[in-house]
This record gives C-alpha cells, sequence and structure tokens, in this order.
C-alpha cells in the first residue's frame, strides 16, 4: 500500500508517498527534532531491538472525524490454513509458563499465538481497514506499510482495529489508557453484565492491570509534574471482550515527543510482562517472532504532539496480497487457567477474523 492511515473516533491522520524511511527509531526522532521532517508515521516493532517501519509522508490529511474510505472494494474469500503453534502446542506452553510464575522469578508473562490465512485473490489492506473501521466504529483503525523495517517486511502491511491507546501527546498533557485484563463477552444480556462485574472484582485480572500501571507511573512519573492514575480500573469492551482499563493524565517537565514516549512506553506488560526484560526474553526464547504485533502504530509532528495505538487486533499481510497473519495473546500470571487463556486468544481473534469472513479456527 502507497499510504498510511490512523482512525480515531474523533480524528484521522492519512498520508499518501514517502519522502524518506526510516529502520530506526532514534534517526526519525532525530529528524523531528533537527526540523528535518515535519511529520514522522509508521510503526514500532514488539521487540525494541528490531527495526522500526518510520517514514516522512509525502503528502498528508488529518481529518476531524473518524476516517470511512471513500472507495469500495470487496474482500476476497479467506480461510485459516494453520495455526502457530497448534491448540494443543499453546495449551502445553501456558502450562509451562504458569509453573515457572508459581516459581516466583516472574510476576507475568503474555503468551501469543497465530494464525495464518489465505485468500483466494489479493487482500486489499485500505478495504480490510474500511471493513474494520465499519464493524468498530469506536477503535482505532490502522493501516501502514511496513517496507522500511527491510527485506522481509518489504510489500507488507498492518491493519489492525486496536481499542488501546498507548499514549497522546497535546501539548505538555500526556494520556494513555492501557488495557489489561479482559473477559469473553456474551450474546445474553444478564450473562454478559455479569462477565463485566466478574471482571471488575477478578483478584487475577485486577493483580494483571495492576502491572500495567504501575510500569506506566515508573516510565512517565520522572517525566512529568503531575500524574494522575486511577486507583482502580473502570470496564470498557468491545464487541467481543470485556478489558479493565485506566484513564490517565499527566503534565510533562520537559518536550518528550509523542514517538519518543511511545519509545519509552512500549512494549508494556500488558503485550509483554513483568519484570519487562525477563518476560521479554522469554518471548524471545519461547515464540516465535511477532514482528510488528503487539507494537505499536501512531504518528508524531515536529511540535512533537502524536497518537501512538497498540498493534493488537491485526494482521500482517504479505506483499502478494495473498496470505495473512492474525495473532492475539493473553497476559499469564501464576493463577491463569491454560485453557481459558487459550479461548481468550480465541475470542480476540475475532475482530480480525469477523472482518474477513472466517470463521473460529478451534
Amino acid at each position: 500500500m502507497d499510504g498510511f492511515v490512523l482512525s480515531r473516533p474523533d480524528h484521522s491522520v492519512l498520508t499518501r508517498g514517502v519522502r524518506r524511511s526510516f529502520d530506526d527509531a532514534g534517526a526519525a526522532t532525530h529528524a523531528l527534532s533537527e526540523g528535518s521532517a515535519t511529520l514522522i508515521v509508521g510503526a514500532l516493532p514488539f521487540d525494541p531491538s528490531g527495526a522500526t517501519a518510520l517514514y516522512e509522508p509525502a503528502e498528508v490529511t488529518v481529518t476531524g472525524s473518524a476516517w470511512r474510505s471513500d472507495t469500495s472494494v470487496d474482500l476476497p474469500h479467506t480461510h485459516a490454513v494453520r495455526e502457530i503453534p497448534s491448540p494443543a502446542d499453546h495449551l502445553r506452553r501456558v502450562e509451562k509458563l504458569v509453573t515457572r510464575l508459581r516459581d516466583g522469578d516472574l510476576g507475568k508473562v503474555v503468551s501469543a499465538r497465530t494464525v495464518e490465512l489465505r485468500a483466494e485473490s489479493p487482500i486489499s489492506p485500505t478495504a480490510l481497514a474500511a471493513r474494520m473501521a465499519t464493524l468498530n466504529p469506536a477503535a482505532n483503525t490502522f493501516a501502514v506499510d511496513l517496507s522500511a523495517a527491510g527485506t522481509d517486511f518489504v510489500g507488507h502491511s498492518l491493519v489492525g482495529a486496536t481499542p488501546e491507546v498507548l499514549v497522546s501527546r497535546r501539548g505538555n498533557v500526556v494520556t494513555c489508557r492501557p488495557l489489561a485484563g479482559s473477559a469473553r463477552r456474551t450474546a445474553e444480556t444478564e450473562a454478559d453484565r455479569v462477565a463485566g462485574d466478574s471482571l471488575l472484582s477478578s483478584t487475577k485480572n485486577l493483580a494483571e492491570h495492576a502491572f500495567v500501571t504501575d510500569w506506566i507511573r515508573d516510565v512517565l512519573g520522572p517525566l512529568c509534574s503531575e500524574l494522575s492514575i486511577p486507583s482502580t480500573p473502570e470496564l470498557t469492551s468491545t464487541h467481543e471482550v470485556w478489558h479493565l482499563a485506566s484513564p490517565i493524565r499527566g503534565i510533562l517537565r520537559d518536550p518528550t515527543t509523542a514517538l519518543e514516549l511511545a519509545i519509552a512506553l512500549h512494549p508494556t506488560p500488558a503485550l509483554c510482562g513483568t519484570p519487562t526484560t525477563a518476560a521479554l526474553n522469554v518471548i524471545r526464547d519461547t515464540e516465535e517472532p511477532r514482528r510488528f504485533y503487539g507494537g505499536a502504530v501512531g504518528w508524531c509532528n515536529n511540535v512533537g504532539d502524536g497518537d501512538w495505538v497498540v498493534a493488537i487486533r491485526c494482521a500482517e499481510i504479505s506483499a502478494d496480497g495473498r496470505t495473512a497473519w492474525a495473532s492475539a495473546g493473553g497476559g499469564i500470571v501464576a493463577d491463569s487457567d491454560p485453557q481459558d487463556e487459550l479461548d481468550e486468544t480465541t475470542t480476540k481473534l475475532r475482530t480480525l477474523l469477523t472482518a474477513l469472513g472466517v470463521s473460529d479456527t478451534n
């Protein structure tokens, strides 16, 4: 795709063309600070040691509303061809993690799995993003070319509709709204209400959420003269999932840019675990590379303002458009139930699979 889309419910940033690209976040932040770039858009990978897909666009359009495509392109018939790892292997992986967590050297590790999809004709990233925006109007829809990250990503795109904002900056005000702790929604009204109420009182999920807010406090605290973090999370939802959320607001001491804040904050314990370095090493040792799933997608302008969202409920699309990889994960703590964790990933995958008309994989 020749462009970038980040559509939030109240505004959108759309670009076309590339003036220059950056596979290194430091080079991109330098271009903004020296004034040689007025806007940087793109994606950060899950693993901070990986190459970025950031670029200075040639054309920019900013709107004061959610984006809706003005063209209609049908999406092809698509089906699942492989699960990486298999459901049985994912269960065994989670069981091993729970044993390790009970030994006490880690607080939480996020375990993810991937579904490989095959399409009968090329998937248009823009058409998929438009479909996801229609199905998930309250989400943050994105589509980004990953070519800047190097040979393995040339022509690939990342497309998704995420409920989670990693960080936003406007002037000296910084806001976050982390999600951690989740429960499956149901079609029956009373059962759905009970599921949400149970999540709000779940010791396991509240502890998982606290890992994330504590991390954000540790990162943003030194950067802010004021930082407001709720003592307890609130309940929020997508069509498929209840989440625990915490609206966080801070006043920056110094003009740290939105891109610099995103680099400092990701990956949060919501996508990685805690302690962060130890959890990241476990993920590197036990999982296939996550590439840009679990990273961040966003924009930052030359005054430092910007939005970065967490790259979940998404898929990477191959250069020929005929293969896609959709991933989902869940936070594993000492009292996690492996089957529940597998079911949680299945539920989270529905946002992407529904957009492509693919039924559940297990």
